[in-house]
């Protein structure tokens, strides 16, 4: 990867991001912590801009469209250098209450809130308190022995354990934090070695969990108050928790999902716990039964949040520059692209918890997910200081031709 992104050219990357201002800023040493993204129309002249990105743009038109069909509803932003160039929100928040989705809306982010717990590691890494070559064995017990002998983290966080879990119980309805915890605490444990460590993984839940919980051995935290203190808050994400139940019922903040039923009509997932997704990859799912979501994946974000913590990337408030290009840097070729940014892209790789892909001639990291009632999307183009941010209270989005079009739009690529 012959670039300034890893070669290290600081002020030439600073300045894709965050302008002249975060260049002086960090050469005085004043954190960005907290830097709201702006909201001023650019302008049209700008080179910087392409046109399918600004309001009234081919992306702007195509989701407009969408969501006038009623199959989108949520909120959808891209940010350039910290500046907001589009922002829409449709559809309801709460249908019931009657209040609209808008950019302090916090949904519900699946997988694509997996990538806080590759930071959190690193961060631990970037201490000194752990090593991506420590097994699990070296902070967990109960583990089968050639588990806790030979799996390392960096296995669980390229996805290359060789690990399998057991099927989760998507019936049980949690009734407090303690119980969600201990039950995945046990479920880790469950895990077989069914492959050798370093063979890419099929989707382990493990790789997810283990990690976790490796940050609560050392840390002494759980791993949704380590991520609430150490990601959240220092990148200035007001918006953006482990919610729980209680809180999704009653927090007007918060976008309630709505569940396609077999029948085609939509329900709202955590004000009815006894539906379930009839969709075969996640059969009889509902996140509301989960209370809160397991350590290492989920959590709730707003599309403005999304974009503080890209920037929190990119300007060393979470991680240090060599260990930011670390979570983002090319570990696995993938084969042949499936769907998505996979899709358009020239070569794809599995990262640290994301993909990362090379697309018209640039990286682009992000990560996406999907929940019964949900889809989320967040997209970082390093090279030009884009990010995209894709959130939605409905499922069965068309998210891989949705994050091809934004894409188009910010690359040009056709």
């Amino acid at each position: 990867m012959d670039s300034d992104f890893v070669r290290g050219n600081d002020r030439r990357w600073l300045l894709r991001w965050g302008g002249l201002a975060a260049v002086c800023a960090v050469a005085a040493g004043v954190p960005l912590v907290g830097a709201q993204p702006g909201h001023a129309d650019p302008a049209p002249t700008d080179p910087d801009i392409p046109p399918d990105t600004l309001p009234g743009g081919a992306y702007d038109r195509y989701l407009a469209e969408l969501a006038a069909q009623d199959k989108f509803s949520g909120v959808v932003l891209l940010s350039h250098r910290g500046r907001t160039v589009l922002s829409r929100s449709y559809g309801m928040a709460d249908k019931e209450k009657g209040i609209r989705n808008h950019e302090g809306i916090a949904f519900n982010l699946s997988s694509a809130g997996k990538p806080f717990g590759a930071v959190a590691i690193l961060q631990l890494v970037q201490q000194g308190a752990v090593k991506l070559s420590d097994t699990v064995g070296t902070f967990l017990t109960g583990f089968a022995k050639e588990i806790a002998e030979q799996v390392t983290i960096h296995h669980l966080l390229s996805g290359t354990s060789g690990l399998n879990t057991p099927a989760e119980d998507l019936q049980r309805i949690f009734q407090s934090r303690e119980e969600v915890h201990e039950f995945y605490e046990q479920w880790a444990r469950q895990s077989t070695l069914v492959a050798t460590p370093g063979t890419p993984t099929d989707h382990s839940g493990a790789e997810v969990v283990i990690p976790a919980q490796i940050v609560e051995a050392v840390t002494g935290k759980t791993y949704w108050d380590y991520v609430q203190e150490n990601i959240f808050e220092r990148c200035g994400m007001t918006g953006t928790a482990f919610y729980t139940r209680p809180q999704w019922l009653t927090d007007e903040h918060i976008a309630h999902s709505y569940m396609t039923l077999a029948d085609g009509s939509r329900v709202d997932a955590v004000r009815n716990l006894n539906e379930g997704s009839p969709y075969p990859y996640e059969l009889g799912k509902n996140p509301g039964r989960s209370f809160i979501d397991a350590p290492g994946d989920g959590g709730f974000a707003t599309a403005p949040d999304l974009v503080r913590f890209a920037q929190g990337l990119g300007n060393g408030t979470v991680l240090d520059r060599p260990y930011a290009d670390l979570l983002t840097g090319a570990k696995i070729p993938h084969g042949q692209a499936q769907g998505g940014l996979a899709a358009t892209a020239d070569s794809s790789f599995g990262a640290y918890d994301m993909p990362v892909h090379i697309v018209n001639g640039q990286w682009v990291f992000g990560r996406a997910g999907a929940n019964p009632g949900s889809c989320a999307s967040w997209n970082i183009y390093p090279y030009t200081g884009w990010v995209g941010v894709v959130l939605s209270n409905y499922d069965g989005l068309p998210l891989q031709e949705i994050s091809q079009q934004e894409v188009q739009a910010v690359t040009g690529r056709h």
